[in-house]
């Protein structure tokens, strides 16, 4: 009887993993499971196992951050969300300088207004001096009364808190222009020759008479002329006060 071989056949199954391993590597796992019971072990464990397919573990890179005294302990309290890190947060200082307005909100500044106000200042009159041929030598009159004048000086105030900080000059107006006083001086001088007692002149003489009259002089006047003291000559014969008229 002749054998035959069958169509189909199951695969030859391959060795389990530890069948695999020989007498060295068994003795590395037994010893790398007893030292490092934790992920390190497994990988080791799979390495000296040789499994095709070892577990990849990919770690970050580490960051380094040097924090020098009591801030290395904030640090590390705000890297792990402590309670250091709402501390930091509510510390005024981590948050720059501070307004000082701000910081006290009652105390704020004074107020600055400006207003106009108005002020006068007298201006001296002056005083001038004329000849009158009419007033006596050495007599004076004022025919003028001097009037002083008046300026408005007009001024911007500053008041910082109701007090007055500041003023500008913003305007100057002579509102009321000064009069000037006038004096007149006489310049009139008496005749030397002339009778004080009669006007216009009646030389004084040993006798006067009225011109083209009966009399005999030696000095003679033409009328009319007016007594305004004594008729020492008797011209006003008819005494009128009105001399030498007929």
């Amino acid at each position: 009887m002749t054998s035959q071989t069958p169509l189909w056949a199951p695969p030859p199954q391959r060795p389990g993993f530890w069948a695999r391993l020989s007498t060295i590597q068994r003795v590395g796992l037994i010893a790398a499971a007893l030292v490092l019971p934790c992920c390190g072990g497994a990988t080791a464990l799979a390495a000296l196992a040789g499994d095709p397919k070892p577990a990849s573990t990919v770690e970050a890179p580490a960051t380094t951050e040097t924090v020098a005294g009591d801030d290395a302990d904030v640090a590390a309290d705000q890297l792990a969300g402590g309670p250091a890190a709402e501390s930091v947060a509510a510390d005024p200082a981590a948050t720059g300088p501070s307004d000082p307005a701000a910081s006290s909100p009652d105390e704020t500044a004074p107020e600055v207004t400006k207003k106009t106000v108005k002020v006068t200042k007298s201006i001296a009159y002056s005083t001038k001096k004329v000849e009158d041929s009419t007033l006596a030598k050495g007599k004076t009159k004022v025919r003028t009364k001097g009037v002083a004048g008046v300026r408005t000086l007009t001024y911007e105030v500053t008041l910082t808190g109701g007090k007055e900080t500041g003023r500008k000059l913003i305007g100057d107006t002579v509102t009321r222009k000064p009069v000037t006083k006038v004096i007149a001086v006489g310049t009139k001088t008496a005749s030397s020759g002339c009778d004080p007692n009669y006007t216009p002149c009646v030389p004084i003489a040993s006798d006067v008479d009225c011109a083209g009259g009966s009399g005999d002089g030696p000095a003679y006047v033409s009328g009319p002329v007016k007594v305004v003291g004594s008729d020492i000559y008797k011209l006003d014969r008819d005494g009128d006060r009105i001399a030498c008229d007929s």
